[in-house]
């Protein structure tokens, strides 16, 4: 596991994660940055990182490759629970925790300019839409079917920007265990 034993502290799995979205709507233009600000930060992580690094698995966990991918395939699900809070659905789409499509891409066999740049796109189109959004909009709820809990719009770009500093954390510390170990 990434983090055990290593001198860093283990990442909490994701799955196992609690959020309590209980902020104000008007924090919603923040986390709109942080969000708009994950493809910078994702270019800046990977930019001198040599290209064996990138295509490397720690422990049966994803690449670096792989995580970025993942970055890209997830945004079709939070398109899908904006088009459904927009619509006034009442409980949101499950996510496939088994991570299929991830799992089928093989993104490890693509460029990761090309990784990089399939999630800016998809990105920057969300990013978008959220800041076309009313603070009626925002506040707009349903039911998120893992959590069990309201979720509202501005809850959602919240959890999205979460799982982008999850796989981030991931990546940094890839990154760090490759480097620091001599790899």
């Amino acid at each position: 596991m990434i983090g055990k034993d290593n001198g860093m502290v283990t990442l909490i799995r994701w799955i196992d994660r609690k959020f309590s979205f209980d902020f104000p709507v008007g924090v919603f233009p923040c986390i709109l940055e942080r969000l708009r600000g994950t493809p910078v930060r994702l270019e800046e992580m990977t930019r001198n990182l040599p290209v064996g690094l990138l295509n490397q698995a720690t422990d049966g966990a994803w690449t670096i490759k792989q995580n970025i991918g993942h970055l890209a395939d997830v945004q079709e699900l939070w398109d899908m629970r904006l088009e459904q809070l927009l619509s006034r659905i009442g409980k949101l789409v499950a996510a496939d925790m088994t991570n299929r499509r991830t799992q089928d891409a093989d993104h490890n066999s693509r460029d990761i300019a090309d990784l990089l740049a399939r999630f800016r796109h998809v990105r920057m189109a969300f990013v978008e839409r959220l800041g076309q959004l009313s603070d009626n909009d925002a506040a707009r709820s349903a039911l998120h079917p893992r959590l069990n809990q309201p979720m509202r719009i501005a809850d959602l770009a919240f959890f999205a920007a979460e799982h982008d500093d999850q796989h981030a954390a991931l990546i940094y510390q890839i990154t760090k265990q490759k480097v620091g170990s001599g790899d």
